[in-house]
Parts: C-alpha cells; structure tokens; sequence
C-alpha cells in the first residue's frame, strides 16, 4: 500500500495549495519521509471560508432526517474502508493497526450517534402570562460556519467528536487536521464527499498552525471555534476568540491521577491501567499518568505493573504482535529523555524502561517510576507519553487533595470496593470524567471534556449538540 499526498479540500474539490508549497510527512516508526500535504495559504484560507459560507446556506436548510442519511451513507462507507484507512494511520502516526482500527470504527459510530441525536433538537413554546393568543416560542438554530482545530494522537476520532455534532445541528465546518497525520483525516473526509455532502458543507486544510488559527478566528465568516490540544495554546486561542465573540469549545490537555485505595482490587487496577498506559504509547488525553497508590499496596501495585510494561511489544504498528508502537515525533521522545532524568535525579526508583528502543524511529519503552517526589517534573507537566509516575499515601483525603493540586481537570481513575469511598471520589476529585473500577469508556452519548485548565464545553452526548446552537426567543402577537 502507497503512501499518498494530501492535498486541500475546498468547496467539494481535492487541490494543490495556490503557492505550491507542502509539508514531508514522516513515518514515526522509521524516521523517513513517506509523503507530502499541501500547505495552504491565506488565499486558500479565504477560500475555505467562503467556501463554508455558501455551504452554511444550503446546510442548514436540510430537515435533521435528510442530514442524517447523508452522515450514516457517510460512516458506512468509512466502515468499508477502515482497513486501508487503518494502513495510512499507522503508517502516518505509529499506533498498532489494531488500534488504528478501532479508532476509526470507534469514530464511525460517534458519527451514527450524532446523526439520529439531530433529530430529538427541540425548541418548545412558553404560555404567555397575560394574552393565550400571543404565542411565544424557544427556537434552536445552528450557529453557523465553525473552525476546527483538531490534534495528531487520534487524527480521525478527535475530528469526528467536533464533525459529528457540528453537521447534525446543520453547521458546516472548516477542518485544520495535523500536519503531522495528514492522510487519515483527508480519507474521512472523501468518504463524506462520496456520500453525497453538499460543496462546501466540510472543508479541509493543513499549514502552519499558528497562521492558520489566528486568521480563521479572526475571520468574519466563522461563527465558532472548536480546538483539541494543550492547554497553554487553548488559552491562546480562546483569548484570541474572545475579541472577535466568537464561541468557544475546549477539550485541552490532562495529567489524570489514578487513586488506588487499601482496599483495592489491585490485580483489576494493574490489569486495567496497563493497558490504558500504553495505549497509543500513552498520547492520549486521558491517559492514566500520576499514580496515587496506597501505601500498604503500592510495592505490590508498583512490581505488577513494572511486569506489565516489561511485557509490552514494542515495534512497528504494521509488524504481527506489536502493542504500542512508536511515538508520534521526536519531540515527544525528548520530552521522555528530560521528564526520565528529572525524575531519577529527584530520587525516583526506575522499575522499568527508562530508554529509547532501537536505533531508528521514535521508540520509547514503557517506563515505570514509584517514589516519585510530587516535585518532579512527571508529576507536574503531562507526559503525553508512556510514563507512569507512583507515588503513596496513607488517608484518602491526601489523595484527593494531590488528586486536585494541579490545575488540570480532564479525567481521573479509581479503584476502590468501598461505597464510601467512591462517594467521596465521585464527589471531591476535581475532574470532567472519573471511572472507578473501569477503564476509560468515553462513548458518545457521554459528556467528554474536562473542568478547570483543561478546558470547557463537551464533545459528547446531548451536551455536545448545545455548542453549535443558538437558541433563540420568537414571540408572535395576533
């Protein structure tokens, strides 16, 4: 399977940039160059926006079933291609194509969800207070053309979470997916073309990030903003839309403390947080990252999952076996190098990994710390790869509390057999998704987003639908 260029899609046509520039593609797993995506321009920008508002117009005149038939055309065609989708995934961000897959299966039922979730958006009528013959009616309408900024860890699940609701409501949209992992998203994208999407309802375009964001932003035709990423660019992004009133949804970084309590399953939360660690080599938002474990369990805790990580296959996300491929790009690599040796030099024991894998590509292997020091730098900054942290405690109260101590929110984990104790979790962990006794299960008639630094607004459930709509009040006297 060959590799292909990317280009932009604007107003229902695949092109080159008008400058004819492009940006090399890398393969995480070998460090060479596999491909091309077209970098737009400020012309291309302006395109693409006008493109979007023409598209509005025809969108948002389509009734909720017949937009619905065009997304569910749209997700069986993506569920035909998921394999050869999966391939350039993989080759193009480094996930085993077993999860490539599932992403991309994962991201076709959202999609199905939001479709049938447009046909239960209602208004409703109020009774006037003093005339029964005035009528007054709550009108939702889609808030129009919308900017979408979305990241490479998930580059077609992170693009759906914004899609999904964003058409369902009758808004049309303007994609700037990664640089980075260009080709999964273009293939999405083309299976909406095939399904018969009004031109100009969806557009795509990649280039430079900071350009881009604060030219679409700041443009007349976008009505919202909508951005995955770090939490240190989300507010960038957000100051930025706050002076031009355009609304805002933001799902930005995490750091999700695990709190293992005494009594514990401890075999379930080593079985269970392993696999959530390295999955996509822990570049997942709501990884499990700062390990709270209770004293009186946490040698036993610690050895498990030292053993677990050890067991990891690391390789290629194209080889039989591998479970976790390569990270998506040296920086993250170098980001493993300095929060490792910060760690150790603070006096945290390395029970596994520690160490680059190979001599070629972005490979890093699981790593486990314990004893670490809240001060070090692991427990402080999100790791966005595959580290986990240890450290004990001896109350609950002084889990939660480190639990709270940074100012991320995303998502939290817990592991207890007392009720008790998960009413306290449920209620004092400062978090936009806990699960306790579970792994992560983000579906998407769920809320998914987080409280605090990591953002605001949701990007599931019926939540969700309520960022692209205005809702509006008509009154009508006779």
């Amino acid at each position: 399977m060959t590799y292909p260029d990317t280009q932009l899609f604007i107003d229902d046509e695949w092109s080159d940039a008008a400058e004819g520039r492009w940006i090399d593609v890398h393969n995480p797993a070998t460090g060479q160059v596999i491909g091309r995506v077209a970098h737009a321009s400020k012309q291309d920008l302006d395109r693409a926006a006008e493109s979007v508002r023409r598209g509005f117009e025809v969108w948002r005149d389509y009734t909720p079933a017949q937009r619905a038939a065009i997304m569910h055309k749209a997700t069986a065609l993506v569920r035909e291609r998921a394999d050869e989708i999966a391939g350039l995934m993989t080759r193009e961000q480094g996930k085993p194509l077993v999860e490539a897959k599932g992403e991309i299966l994962a991201a076709a039922d959202i999609i199905d969800w939001f479709a049938d979730e447009g046909l239960r958006v209602y208004g409703r009528t109020v009774p006037h207070r003093a005339n029964p013959a005035v009528q007054q009616l709550v009108v939702k309408d889609p808030v129009g053309p919308v900017a979408a900024f979305t990241p490479w860890n998930f580059p077609i699940n992170q693009v759906v979470r914004k899609l999904g609701a964003c058409l369902a409501t009758g808004c049309s949209m303007i994609v700037k997916a990664p640089e980075e992992t260009p080709a999964s998203p273009a293939a999405l994208v083309r299976a909406f073309q095939d399904a018969g999407l009004p031109a100009g309802v969806l557009a795509l375009v990649y280039g430079d990030p900071a350009e881009i964001s604060e030219y679409l932003i700041a443009h007349p035709v976008i009505r919202k903003i909508t951005f995955t990423g770090s939490t240190a660019v989300g507010k960038q992004l957000a100051g930025l839309a706050g002076q031009h009133m355009k609304r805002v949804s933001m799902e930005l970084g995490g750091h999700a403390p695990v709190i293992v309590c005494e009594d514990a399953d401890v075999e379930l939360a080593v079985k269970t947080m392993s696999k959530a660690k390295f999955r996509n080599a822990g570049q997942v938002c709501i990884s499990p990252t700062r390990f709270l474990v209770h004293e009186s369990v946490r040698a036993d805790f610690a050895k498990a999952l030292a053993d677990a990580a050890t067991a990891v296959k690391v390789g290629d996300g194209l080889a039989d076996g591998t479970e976790m491929g390569p990270l998506a790009n040296t920086r993250r690599v170098e980001a493993m190098e300095r929060l490792y040796a910060d760690a150790v030099e603070r006096g945290a024991t390395a029970l596994a990994g520690g160490e680059r894998v190979g001599d070629a590509g972005n490979f890093w292997a699981p790593t486990i710390l314990d004893e670490v020091p809240s001060e070090a730098r692991v427990f402080n900054e999100e790791p966005f790869g595959p580290v986990a942290a240890i450290r004990g405690f001896t109350e609950l109260d002084e889990a939660v509390a480190e639990a709270n101590r940074l100012s991320y929110g995303l998502a939290g984990y817990a592991f207890t057999r007392s009720l008790a104790n998960a009413d306290v979790l449920t209620r004092r962990v400062e978090v936009g998704m806990l699960w306790i006794n579970t792994p992560a299960m983000p579906s998407a008639e769920l809320p998914f987003g987080g409280v605090k630094d990591s953002g605001y607004g949701s990007e599931g459930g019926h939540e969700a639908m309520e960022a692209y709509l205005n809702t509006r009040a008509v009154t009508i006297a006779h």
